[in-house]
This record gives structure tokens, C-alpha cells and sequence, in this order.
């Protein structure tokens, strides 16, 4: 799997004109599930992402975590995060899972981060979506399961 996070101060998605989710400060994460996924890779994902530390302290320093800022999260599902480009201008997503295994464990990983405490709004799975939001930072951070 893999996850795009971004920090904001807030953000939120819109399908077929239906607001289907909205955070204020906390990540947008974009989530990308491949073939060779499973529970495992949701269970990492879950770990980095509940405890990553990329909210300013006192100090100003990336010391803080999503629990410690008291933060929210807006979950994306997102299959282009792996398009195979080396071939050609039109990517490949023959390494993306089929629809039904990646729901699954997208919706894994949104339970396990709500078992956390966190509040997790989600978009439209499949849909055309129009994601907005302000990236604090701006800070991106790609995490990708299959390569630990």
C-alpha cells in the first residue's frame, strides 16, 4: 500500500456535488492499495501513520503527533498512486488492485485509525472526487508498505 500524507489545517471532498467528508487540522491521506497487499501492510500503514511526527512543537520542531495535536483525518482512495510510468506518456496500473480487494483494505485501514481514536471522514471510493485543502507546510510525506 501506499499513502500520501499531507498536513493541513484543513481539508475536505466533494462527490457528484455531495460534501462526503471534511476535516480541519490533521492529515489528508491519499491511499493506494496494490495486488500484493494484505492485513499486514493495513497493520504497518496504521503504526507509521497514527505515530508519525510531523506537527511543530513548542520549539518549532517536526516533533508532535497526530494524537498529540488533537488531529483529524480525511481518507482518500486513490489507485493512480501506482501508475507505472516507465514505459511510454500512459500509465499502467496493472499493479493496482481490483476494486473489491482494495475497498476492503481501504476500509481496514479506516477502521483500525478510528480504533486509534481518530476521527476518520472518508471520500466516495470509486468516485470522481474534487479534493480541496491547505497543505501546512507545506509537509507530504509517501510511505509505501512494500518498501519497509
Amino acid at each position: 500500500m501506499r499513502v500520501v500524507i499531507q498536513r493541513v489545517s484543513k481539508a475536505k471532498v466533494v462527490a457528484d456535488g455531495v460534501e462526503s467528508g471534511a476535516i480541519n487540522k490533521g492529515f489528508l491521506l491519499l491511499v493506494g492499495v496494490e495486488e500484493a497487499d494484505t492485513s499486514k501492510d493495513v497493520d504497518y500503514l496504521t503504526r507509521k501513520i497514527s505515530n508519525m511526527r510531523i506537527f511543530e512543537d513548542e520549539a518549532g520542531k517536526m516533533n508532535l503527533s497526530l494524537k498529540e495535536v488533537d488531529g483529524e483525518i480525511l481518507s482518500i482512495s486513490q489507485f493512480t498512486l501506482h501508475a507505472d510510468t516507465k514505459k511510454g506518456n500512459r500509465p499502467s496500473f496493472i499493479k493496482a488492485a481490483r476494486p473489491d480487494q482494495a475497498d476492503q483494505l481501504y476500509e481496514e485501514l479506516n477502521d483500525k485509525l478510528r480504533a486509534e481514536g481518530f476521527k476518520v471522514e472518508v471520500g466516495v471510493f470509486g468516485a470522481d472526487m474534487d479534493v480541496s485543502l491547505v497543505n501546512d507546510g507545506p509537509v507530504t510525506i509517501l510511505i509505501d508498505s512494500q518498501n519497509k
